[in-house]
């Protein structure tokens, strides 16, 4: 809106919705109301639910990581167990370099 005795012009942002007030003549800005914040929850128990299903889900990920690193020994033993069987499996004698087959 245009007022004529002072020349401002309100604006609402379409990003966020706050109001700014703009003076016409130099283009600067004279105030700005951001938007009413919108809430998350509703109301107290769907906000208790959420984060009763957060803890849940943390408590869920901790598991699986501590499983994980119970399991890491085995899955190493294994991997240099595989490793060590490919090296003894592996063709004796100097292996070949780029320039020696020049």
């Amino acid at each position: 809106m245009v007022s004529n005795k002072d020349k401002t012009l309100e604006v609402a942002c379409p990003d966020c919705g706050a109001m700014i007030r703009i003076d016409v003549s130099t283009g600067g800005i004279i105030s700005h109301t951001p938007a009413p914040r919108k809430r998350t929850f509703e109301d107290l128990e769907t906000a208790a639910r959420a984060m009763r299903e957060q803890d849940e889900r943390k408590e869920s990920i901790f598991r699986q990581s501590v499983d994980a690193e119970r399991n890491k020994a085995d899955l190493l033993e294994k991997k240099f167990a595989d490793a060590l069987r490919k090296a003894k499996d592996a063709p004796e004698g100097k292996p070949l370099r780029e320039f020696d087959l020049d």
